[in-house]
């Protein structure tokens, strides 16, 4: 019998508990997947920081997940490195040894995403051929694993953009394209997931304003981290690293320098961390009134604990982006920023997937 009849009320209890086992199946591969994606978003955010982004020089998808196995082939990949202008501005001298520290950061990064690409094909395959994915559900999860081929692509090009002369880091248009994409696999795959497992939202439903906020908190979550990627392309966290002023003011005065004015807004050091702080801000503002009113309006359980944290979530990323900014950058701190952040994200995600309609369809 199809997956997508099994948990029909009018079947039989034995095809409805299959149909069961079967969305949890699928649904519990999808976190997983899920949470390998999160884990690359923070190892992509440890690879930039540390500088390692530029330590290969060869995009090689199938031959790549080898490491160098002689010492040949090190010295090889160490004088592809010399070439680039990083080297000669930035690690003139660094050695075999330190190039070797900065190679397995970035093989580390990218061998993790060859392994998210076989966590999500091969099961796909099973869970496809067994009957146990719903057939709507499929050209979804095809267009998903096709998206992320294309994210691999987007990182070479992204990699490809800091061998430019004069160049010593990767673009921060490409680099912030390259976020929002594994930002979009992200929030897909973690939906659908969620979909799978729990087809009827939670009774009783959330009321429209509820659902209203939660698209403003996921809006705003979503342009605080598209601005940050901006702050991390252009360094702009290492400057004005004060707080809640910038250069004795809230609003920086160099801040529309730059013309046309839109140049302002991903190129000045002082537009981009200035927006970042004011998204970042309007962010917990938000958070904290879509508690309020959710809480007020006795919102489902699993809203609850959603608004709950997303709240805190909030409120650590931005104890941690203050203090991440205050210390300049801390690789370690920055770190858990990022990583907060994806978890807000999630909250996000959470509480505007539990306060669906309860006229939703039953499928993904």
């Amino acid at each position: 019998m199809p997956f997508d009849v099994r948990d029909f009320p009018g079947a039989p209890p034995e095809d409805r508990a299959a149909g069961r086992r079967n969305r949890r199946m699928v649904a519990i591969w999808l976190f997983v997947v899920a949470g390998m994606v999160l884990a690359m978003i923070v190892l992509g955010g440890v690879t930039r920081l540390s500088g390692a982004g530029l330590a290969i020089m060869e995009w090689a998808p199938f031959a790549g997940a080898l490491p160098p196995m002689s010492h040949a082939e090190w010295q090889r990949l160490y004088h592809l490195y010399q070439l680039i202008p990083q080297y000669a501005l930035v690690n003139d001298g660094l050695g075999l040894e330190g190039f070797k520290r900065i190679f397995w950061l970035e093989w580390t990064h990218r061998q993790w995403g060859r392994l998210i690409g076989v966590a999500f094909i091969v099961p796909l395959i099973w869970l496809w051929a067994t009957g146990r994915i719903e057939r709507r559900l499929r050209p979804r999860l095809a267009l998903l694993f096709i998206l992320g081929g294309l994210q691999g692509a987007v990182g070479w090009f992204m990699v490809a953009s800091g061998f430019e002369p004069e160049t010593i880091a990767v673009s921060p248009y490409r680099l912030t394209v390259h976020l929002a994409l594994a930002l979009v696999l992200y929030t897909v795959i973690l939906w659908t997931g969620l979909t799978v497992l729990r087809p009827v939202p939670p009774r009783p439903p959330a009321t429209g304003s509820l659902r209203l906020l939660a698209w403003a908190c996921c809006v705003c979550i979503a342009l605080t981290m598209l601005a940050g990627g901006f702050v991390a392309g252009i360094h702009a966290g290492l400057d004005y690293n004060t707080f809640p002023l910038m250069d004795g003011h809230l609003v920086p005065r160099d801040y529309a320098r730059l013309e046309p004015f839109l140049r302002n807004l991903t190129e000045n050091i002082a537009a981009v961390q200035f927006d970042h702080r004011l998204l970042a801000t309007l962010t917990v503002m938000a958070t904290a009134v879509t508690l309020v009113v959710g809480f007020a309006e006795h919102s489902p359980r699993e809203s609850r604990f959603a608004l709950l944290a997303l709240l805190g979530a909030a409120l650590a990323q931005y104890v941690l982006g203050v203090a991440t900014l205050l210390l300049v950058v801390p690789i370690a701190l920055a770190t858990l920023h990022q990583a907060i952040a994806a978890l807000l994200l999630t909250a996000a995600i959470v509480l505007l997937h539990t306060s669906r309609p309860t006229t939703v369809s039953r499928r993904p």
